[in-house]
């Protein structure tokens, strides 16, 4: 088949864009390089089966079809990117799917959105099932992030009902792995670095906050069953797997061998005390389940990092066990 990939620069775009290939399939990748990286895709440069084109999904491009597939991947997804870029983000989530949906209908090709758990915003239900309608502050902060993300759903969603194409939503929990940027103030790289670094790990409030972190070639999986499947309406991709930041702090220390000690910050304004998703309807439609567990995906991710950090920045820590 061939496909269209907005965002195959990115951490996970990139992932998906290895897979595809890897299966025999053409792919048109499309990155305006904001926060994605040349060196996620340079691999691929050489292939006869990729193409990367620098476009922004956002303004007005052109891109000849057909298209088999259109995964619209590109956001901001990090804090520190869409609070950097909140006009960017909310663009990429507006335009950009309409855009991008656009394309699928001149080709009537399958369209899947990658979207978020922060559409449930600070939920007062846990786990989060897809019926739930969220917990959002429309004006705060991160509202450029999360309302850009429901944006794109409704939009997502009005596209099968008038036109009747073939959509599929993805609500992707916290994704970890090779290929993240160090700097993008998650707390997976940001503890890694801190880490590796050898400086205190920045810990928001108390850090009794919770996460569910999913390694990407689980959550890649997810979404190329998800793209086969008849469903469409929100999916939540997800490790159900429930820590806190403090309990996910002590794992970094353990496995990069760095007893560097906490540093508490204010909690930033509208951050989510629970995140834990409800994959029963994954793993019923999709028969899709988290199979890489947390510490090999930590394992495989420090290793990735401390080959991209300057030697003379690591600290003098046991490499993992």
């Amino acid at each position: 088949m061939r496909f269209l990939i907005s965002g195959a620069a990115g951490f996970i775009g990139s992932h998906l864009c290895d897979v595809l290939i890897d299966a025999g399939h053409s792919i048109v990748a499309l990155d305006n390089l904001i926060t994605g990286s040349h060196r996620n895709v340079e691999h691929l440069e050489r292939h006869p089966r990729f193409e990367l084109r620098l476009v922004d999904v956002s303004r007005d491009f052109s891109v000849p079809g057909p298209f088999d597939g259109v995964w619209h991947l590109a956001s901001l997804a990090s804090p520190k990117d869409y609070l950097d870029h909140p006009i960017e983000t909310l663009e990429s989530g507006s335009s950009g799917t309409r855009n991008l949906l656009e394309i699928a209908r001149r080709d009537n090709a399958s369209f899947l959105l990658t979207s978020t758990s922060e559409c449930y915003g600070d939920p007062q239900v846990h786990p989060q099932v897809e019926t739930y309608w969220g917990n959002v502050n429309p004006v705060g902060p991160r509202s450029c992030y999360d309302e850009s993300k429901r944006y794109a759903e409704a939009l997502t969603m009005a596209y099968h009902r008038v036109h009747g194409l073939k959509t599929h939503i993805a609500r992707i929990f916290n994704t970890y792995g090779p290929r993240m940027q160090l700097n993008d103030g998650r707390v997976v790289p940001a503890f890694l670095d801190q880490a590796l670094r050898g400086e205190p790990l920045t810990v928001f409030g108390d850090g009794k906050q919770t996460r569910s972190f999913c390694y990407v070639s689980d959550l890649v999986d997810g979404l190329c069953r998800l793209m086969e499947s008849g469903e469409r309406y929100p999916v939540n991709l997800g490790n159900p797997l429930e820590l806190t930041i403090l309990e996910f702090a002590e794992h970094i220390r353990r496995l990069t061998g760095s007893n560097v000690p906490l540093l508490h910050c204010p909690l930033p304004q509208d951050d989510p005390r629970q995140r834990q998703p409800d994959i029963s309807k994954a793993r019923q439609l999709l028969g899709w389940f988290p199979r890489v567990e947390l510490e090999d995906g930590l394992r495989r991710t420090i290793e990735y990092f401390r080959g991209r950090l300057d030697p003379a920045l690591v600290s003098a820590t046991a490499p993992p066990s």
